[in-house]
């Protein structure tokens, strides 16, 4: 695409959509909200001309899509690359166009008590969002949900419908995170006119469209815009503090109520602040680290106000883990305990849909991970769907919750305009994620070229800033690069670290391992004196090729090489190191290249959820290490054994 497409666009995508309004609670149903899901098909245009810029010139936007052209039924959620058979499609790089016609309840539309909000949960990369025609949000960045009060547009007049249309660009350039640049290539005897290609610097594929749900809620017009919660513990007392933000009215009430899971009031205050205290509270513990893990409270907030219309009330409950999390030296600790993460990075990934979020897909995913024995994972390398989020609060599993910020290498990604994005998405994702238990950690970047000269001061300030935005939690970053060339890891509070022994090196040598990652670790402890997680290694492997002795690419390898790592993981484990994260989960799709076999073979499961060998040497593992680390209650050791693949 020319760059000039960006230009021709001016202040109108850089400007709008920066400046964050207001909360971003999660829009659940209440005795004051409602929400219609605008899941399944809509219609679908790309915009094949040459400067990807048609549908702005022809205002696609003004009338319904229909009438511009044909179109195509695309499903939502769901990337829209793979859906098709059109190639053109599958690769296509600039903008495409959803639409959707929505009836809404007559209600919302007649009741000016109402507030009407379009929420989309994730567009990737730059959307820009009308209603009946009307421009109503823009936003920048795929992985983060934006929304728009769309109340004066659906309550305006005695239509009952609107139309919503969302044009989305998924070019990436140099200040766009992640980053990318876009190559030209005008040889006329080689390429045909107008050929490009969308270069990047991260090994998974750039699928685009509407990849989480979207949806219409409703909220009273003086509703609660947002609640931040911090908690802690003083001996056996639970303690949650908590800040209430109010829109639409100066004057109101707030009554606070902390339920137990069994529906009984255990502590309640009133106002926009203050701290609850649970007597013997339960806290949230982490998947096999306690008899009753990952349990929630539930936080009830009753908002009542006066206006000229009347009284208003507005109901909002979240769910509240309590539990503290810390660093030390040589450790982490949840609760005070030391706690070792053993888990996997993942990627939202999947045949046919893509990028796109699917309940029985993310269910199957995590009752792999409950069987694995894993009790935490890395959201590599984006924020995952905030459904992610809720089952793992609900099951236990430990996030390291990280940013797109993937593939920051060139110069140009480190200059104010990058860094000032790199920190907007920063204050969205926190302010997105905040109040998860779940959540412990928050990583800025991964494998940044952090020994270039502006690297130093850009993540000081991203990380800075990101503690600042969130005391409570630590910050890291995943690097791969020399220990002594690193110029972000003295700012973090835990060094992430990616390492490919005798895969990307010293092929086939399994001998290496052990010397090569044994002294990687001690480097970075001796400079730095922080816990350290090895945040990835692994080794291709397509399923069902075997080779005895262990080749490259067989199932076999794949073994080997983690058993390597294992040896020199369970040596220092006991000294600094904190935990240890597969790469990957299950096999993923890539961008075409003679190094990828349809994509990334790293999976310990299929692409298709299948298990590998390796993943029958994982759950071994990672059962063995519940047992040594779980506190050895009879009850919790009893249940735990009743999922263990091993006999005690």
């Amino acid at each position: 695409m020319h760059a000039g497409v960006w230009a021709a666009l001016g202040p109108l995508l850089w400007a709008c959509g920066l400046a964050l309004q207001g909360g971003m609670l999660y829009p659940r149903e209440s005795p004051s909200r409602e929400r219609k899901e605008l899941d399944g098909l809509w219609s679908f245009r790309a915009d094949f001309s040459e400067n990807r810029h048609q549908g702005f010139e022809q205002q696609w936007y003004r009338t319904p899509l229909r009438e511009s052209g044909p179109t195509l039924d695309m499903p939502v959620p769901s990337s829209f690359n793979d859906v098709g058979q059109d190639r053109q499609l599958r690769n296509f790089v600039g903008w495409v166009w959803y639409e959707r016609e929505v009836t809404l309840p007559q209600r919302w539309t007649q009741d000016l008590g109402t507030r009407v909000v379009l929420r989309i949960g994730s567009a990737h990369y730059y959307a820009i969002v009308w209603v009946n025609g009307v421009h109503v949000a823009e936003h920048e960045g795929g992985h983060l949900p934006f929304e728009a009060d769309i109340s004066k547009l659906v309550q305006s007049g005695p239509l009952s419908s609107c139309r919503i249309t969302i044009a989305i660009n998924n070019t990436l350039t140099p200040h766009t995170l992640p980053p990318g640049t876009i190559l030209h290539k005008t040889d006329p005897a080689m390429y045909p006119k107008g050929y490009f290609v969308q270069n990047t610097n991260f090994d998974f594929f750039n699928y685009a469209g509407l990849h989480r749900p979207v949806l219409v809620y409703t909220t009273p017009t003086t509703y609660i815009d947002d609640i931040t919660v911090t908690t802690g513990v003083d001996q056996d007392t639970g303690l949650v503090d908590y800040q209430i933000f109010v829109q639409g009215n100066e004057y109101f009430q707030l009554e606070v109520y902390l339920l137990d899971q069994e529906g009984k009031v255990v502590a309640q205050g009133t106002g926009g602040r203050g701290q609850l205290q649970v007597p013997n509270a339960h806290l949230w513990w982490p998947y096999l680290m306690h008899e009753h893990p990952a349990y929630l409270y539930s936080l009830e907030v009753r908002l009542t106000a006066q206006t000229a219309a009347g009284a208003v009330s507005d109901f909002y409950t979240l769910p509240v883990g309590i539990r503290t999390v810390a660093v030390t030296e040589h450790q982490f600790l949840i609760n005070g305990k030391p706690f070792y993460f053993h888990g996997v990075n993942k990627h939202e990934d999947a045949d046919i849909r893509g990028k796109g979020f699917d309940w029985p897909l993310l269910v199957k995913d995590f009752s792999l991970l409950r069987w694995l024995g894993a009790n935490a994972f890395r959201t590599s390398h984006y924020p995952y769907a905030e459904e992610v989020m809720q089952l793992c609060d609900r099951y236990g599993i430990v996030v390291i919750d990280e940013s797109p910020g993937v593939g920051i290498v060139l110069v140009q990604s480190y200059g104010n305009e990058s860094l000032q994005h790199h920190l907007e998405v920063m204050e969205e994702l926190v302010r997105r994620d905040k109040n998860h238990p779940a959540v412990v950690m928050w990583s800025v970047a991964n494998e940044p070229a952090s020994f270039l000269k502006p690297a130093g001061y850009y993540f000081k300030t991203v990380i800075a800033h990101t503690k600042a935005l969130d005391p409570s939690r630590p910050v890291t970053f995943v690097t791969n690069t020399n220990y002594e060339a690193d110029l972000g890891a003295p700012y973090v509070d835990v060094i992430c670290v990616n390492s490919y022994y005798s895969w990307y090196h010293d092929y086939g040598h399994l001998e290496v391992i052990q010397l090569q990652l044994a002294t990687e670790f001690e480097n970075w402890y001796r400079t730095y004196q922080k816990p350290i997680i090895q945040s990835e290694y692994g080794a291709a492997a397509i399923a069902g090729f075997h080779q005895d002795p262990p080749v490259m690419f067989s199932e076999e390898y794949q073994k080997a090489v983690l058993e390597q790592y294992h040896l020199v993981l369970d040596q220092r484990r006991k000294d600094y190191v904190v935990g240890e994260l597969i790469w990957n989960f299950a096999d993923f799709m890539t961008n075409q290249s003679p190094q990828r076999v349809i994509g990334n073979k790293k999976g310990i499961f299929t692409r298709q959820r299948q298990p590998k060998a390796a993943a029958f040497l994982l759950r071994e593992r990672y059962w063995k290490l519940a047992n040594e680390t779980m506190y050895h209650q009879s009850s919790m050791k009893s249940r735990c054994l009743e999922n263990s693949p091993f006999n005690f």
